[in-house]
């Protein structure tokens, strides 16, 4: 029994993680079966710190994906991972440069905004920095634009494509549509940035992009466990 669970996909995620959001999308897309163990960021001080969570991912952060015992962290690795162990339903195009562009955007996102704008920053800027609420929400808005402002561009020089990059959705929508939603969350004006909203919200037709949305998450508030 214990070889047989090793072989499954277990995900450590948290409802509201855009990075858990990504892989959530991405095993969706590729049809794999996985389950999740849930990781509630902000109770009693954030389950990603006690030392239990600490000996899978010992940076305290979602997700963290083990298959085959193995434990894998940071969603563009773990995305690879899926993409190159399971290797139906590529997410990748063809191609050295259409995968450099595909990357491109994706990293853009990951590298480039959401570092900036995470939990542990917006804390940081709150608590130990003594910001203020108006002043949070402009450092939060400023990145955004910045990011958007490139993938934007990047977007609008393919028009004739529905997604990301091509004509199904990919590594770089994983990484787009959770992107979107933090930015909603927070109140972010996206009218400067049409492509990118038409993207997302064809994505978000899609059945694998709905049932990785973080309300649909059995650990979401409300949610029927």
């Amino acid at each position: 029994m214990a070889a047989e669970e090793d072989r499954q996909v277990l995900l450590y995620s948290y409802w509201r993680s855009s990075s858990a959001y990504r892989v959530r999308i991405a095993l969706n897309l590729k049809g794999i079966d996985y389950r999740q163990s849930h990781v509630h960021l902000v109770k009693d001080g954030g389950e990603q710190n006690q030392p239990g969570y600490r000996d899978i991912n010992p940076l305290g952060l979602v997700p963290a994906l083990v298959h085959n015992g193995q434990t894998i962290v940071q969603s563009m690795a773990i995305i690879e991972y899926l993409e190159e162990v399971f290797t139906d339903k590529p997410l990748m195009p063809a191609g050295a440069v259409a995968r450099a562009r595909v990357r491109s955007i994706a990293q853009s996102i990951c590298s480039e905004i959401q570092p900036l704008n995470n939990l542990a920053v917006l804390n940081f800027l709150k608590n130990r920095m003594q910001q203020a609420g108006p002043e949070v929400k402009a450092w939060y808005t400023h990145w955004i634009d910045r990011g958007f402002t490139a993938v934007e561009t990047w977007l609008a020089a393919a028009p004739g494509d529905p997604f990301c990059h091509g004509e199904s959705p990919g590594l770089a929508d994983c990484f787009l549509v959770p992107q979107v939603y933090n930015a909603e969350r927070f109140g972010c004006e996206l009218g400067a940035f049409p492509r990118i909203c038409e993207v997302a919200a064809r994505c978000r037709s899609l059945a694998a992009f709905v049932q990785a949305a973080p309300e649909n998450q059995a650990d979401a508030p409300g949610a029927a466990n």
